[in-house]
């Protein structure tokens, strides 16, 4: 199937791995989309995606409309003829239009093991679940929010000391090996099995706000958030004024005012939550980086009945 033609939609490092394993295989990738450049850095210059600077760096022309909406914006992909789109964290929506395009229809690269987790933020959300087990399923693309039939899938355990950062990497490559072999077997050996009814979650996007933690939660939950939003937005909370990010962390069993400092040293900040304690083993003050708690206390101590601030309601 090397002379199959596939326009490519993605924009972050996680559809990029597909990409690089879709030209690794020898397909044909005429046409990639992706979104506009975005300020990043601390210049906050436009930088291009990583998915467009794989494109660029193999020759491969590159579309990157704010909507997909107009026949204008649509323009490039219909010159381009393809006869598969392959869809990966592109962050666009694909109107009725787009679908009906390619001769083989859209095909997406999603993490998790559907029905569980359709939508935007799979992989935080199953981290901060508790679930032990997550994936990626390969789909034909419809009109709904990750509805469409499952073309393949294969399960990944996740490991009790997983973030999302590291969960993401080892999805991507699942997914990158996953979408080859889809692709290898359309349109005759691969038949499109549709979802159940049942088991049916949503993934919501992650916002900045939820990552203020709120100390009257039990620990244990607080330990899968702070891994979950590792490495964006980061878990942060209020000591003394000063806004500290909490990268590391251990539940404990010990008791005290949710917020409240019990113990501090080089073992951990030990805080008291709405049930048990967390060991804080890891953190990062404003304007520094990340340091295990002995740096962490030599440049910002830290007392024993002091309160961590509550979230705003």
């Amino acid at each position: 199937m090397s002379d199959l033609k596939i326009a490519f939609a993605g924009t972050p490092e996680f559809a990029a791995c597909a990409l690089r394993a879709l030209l690794a295989a020898g397909f044909r990738v005429p046409l990639v989309l992706t979104q506009p450049d975005r300020p990043a850095g601390r210049g906050m210059k436009l930088s291009p995606s990583p998915v467009k600077q794989v494109a660029l760096e193999h020759g491969i022309a590159v579309d990157q409309p704010e909507r997909l909406r107009t026949p204008e914006q649509r323009a490039a992909l219909a010159a381009a003829a393809p006869d598969v789109l392959v869809v990966a964290a592109y962050g666009l929506l694909l109107p009725p239009e787009v679908l009906a395009l390619p001769r083989l229809g859209c095909i997406n690269i999603h993490a998790s093991l559907l029905p569980r987790w359709r939508g935007a933020a799979p992989i935080h959300r199953a981290i901060e679940a508790g679930d032990t087990q997550t994936g990626i399923t390969i789909m034909r693309m419809d009109e709904g929010l990750d509805t469409g039939p499952m073309l393949l899938s294969a399960a990944l355990s996740i490991r009790a000391d997983d973030t999302t950062g590291s969960l993401h990497d080892r999805l991507a490559a699942l997914g990158a090996e996953l979408v080859v072999d889809a692709l290898r077997r359309l349109p005759d050996s691969l038949p499109a099995i549709a979802q159940p009814d049942e088991g049916v979650t949503y993934a919501a996007k992650i916002t900045k706000a939820e990552a203020a933690i709120d100390w009257r939660r039990p620990a244990v939950e607080l330990e899968r958030a702070i891994r979950a939003f590792d490495p964006f937005p980061g878990a942060w909370s209020t000591l003394n004024g000063t806004a500290i990010k909490v990268w590391g962390a251990q539940p404990v069993g010990a008791e005290g005012v949710p917020g409240t400092v019990l113990d501090a040293g080089p073992e951990g900040i030990l805080v008291a939550c709405g049930e048990g304690a967390l060991r804080l083993t890891a953190l990062q003050r404003p304007g520094s980086r990340r340091l295990g708690v002995r740096d962490f206390l030599a440049g910002f101590p830290v007392t024993v009945g002091e309160c961590f601030a509550p979230p705003r309601d």
